[in-house]
């Protein structure tokens, strides 16, 4: 068993369970006590949580790299590669969106507007979006680390024998 297959599972417990924290808190947030802990648990566990899973997707498309492409589980494989990218991409979105919403221009655009928003999390016009992306983000977390469990245990791919 390589390296590449022994740094992909270790690295993908970190990623689920900070991406899953961070939609979490930012929906408690939105729906339940605008806590400003609510805002910290949203946010460093979204960047911390990308971070970790973009090393994940890279472990893991390195690692399935020696299996065989006609192997039987390769439509699993498939749904978890393409979960755990899009996964990325959803995320990725809600932090892009976090810093657009920062930036000097975008500022002063609210205070023009009568706009006194701190935080992204603050604007009602970003509930829905935010909604959206949070419960997307989380349903693909489960689905790569549904998929990424049945090839393990189901069908043991990179598991040393």
């Amino acid at each position: 068993m390589s390296l590449l297959s022994r740094l992909h599972p270790a690295s993908v417990h970190f990623p689920i369970a900070l991406l899953s924290l961070a939609s979490v808190a930012g929906l408690l947030f939105l729906y339940w006590r605008r806590r400003p802990e609510f805002i910290v648990l949203t946010w460093w566990p979204l960047y911390l949580g990308w971070a970790g899973g973009a090393v994940a997707v890279l472990t893991g498309l390195l690692a399935q790299r020696g299996l065989p492409p006609a192997a039987p589980y390769r439509d699993i494989l498939n749904w978890h590669i393409s979960s755990g990218l899009a996964l990325l991409v959803v995320y990725g979105s809600l932090i892009y969106w976090r810093w657009r919403f920062g930036t000097p221009k975008a500022q002063r655009a609210r205070v023009r507007a009568g706009q006194l928003y701190s935080d992204l999390l603050d604007d009602p016009n970003a509930r829905i979006g935010f909604t959206l992306l949070a419960i997307l983000g989380l349903l693909l977390v489960v689905a790569s680390g549904w998929n990424g469990g049945r090839l393990v245990y189901e069908w043991g791919v990179n598991v040393a024998r």
